[in-house]
């Protein structure tokens, strides 16, 4: 007879992501403040151009990321995982690339363009998306591939920027 076990990691996240479901659901993204430094590396969101990405936590915390890829890099490593953490991207169907504000959307349901000739605060970028016909016009012009979040994996962000 053979079982099969979940690693103590994935149990552990599973448990973390229910218990804070309810208040999860109800976080919004909130738009930075013109003075809003990336959780990471200090750099101010508004001084570069390109998608922003924040994480908003139930307990009130709101970490900002001044590139997409810095999310993602987060977001796909495990042992970054936090209870009732919902990550938002922004829409660049929608948003100026030059001075991105608002068109906020859920991560984990965007739509990503992977390996375009996009540059963003960290050099080479992915590049969020709410709809497929916005991902496919914008992998047409700039090169790439689309991809849902479900697909991306370390591999496909490359190596970290700055010691990320």
């Amino acid at each position: 007879m053979t079982t099969t076990s979940t690693p103590r990691w994935r149990r552990l996240l599973l448990v973390a992501l229910l218990a804070g479901c309810g208040q999860a659901a109800s976080l919004q993204a909130l738009e930075p403040a013109a003075d809003t430094a990336c959780a990471l590396d200090g750099m101010v969101l508004r001084d570069y151009p390109g998608a922003k990405a924040q994480v908003r936590y139930g307990d009130g915390k709101t970490d900002y990321f001044c590139d997409v890829v810095e999310l993602l890099r987060t977001l796909l490593a495990p042992e970054q995982a936090r209870g009732a953490a919902v990550p938002f991207v922004q829409d660049m169907g929608q948003a100026d690339w030059r001075r991105p504000q608002g068109h906020w959307i859920a991560a984990r349901t965007a739509l990503y363009v992977v390996g375009s000739r996009a540059v963003g605060s960290m050099g080479p970028t992915v590049v969020p998306f709410a709809q497929r016909a916005d991902a496919e016009a914008f992998a047409s012009r700039e090169g790439g591939q689309v991809l849902a979040f479900a697909d991306l994996t370390p591999a496909l962000l490359g190596r970290p920027a700055h010691g990320h």
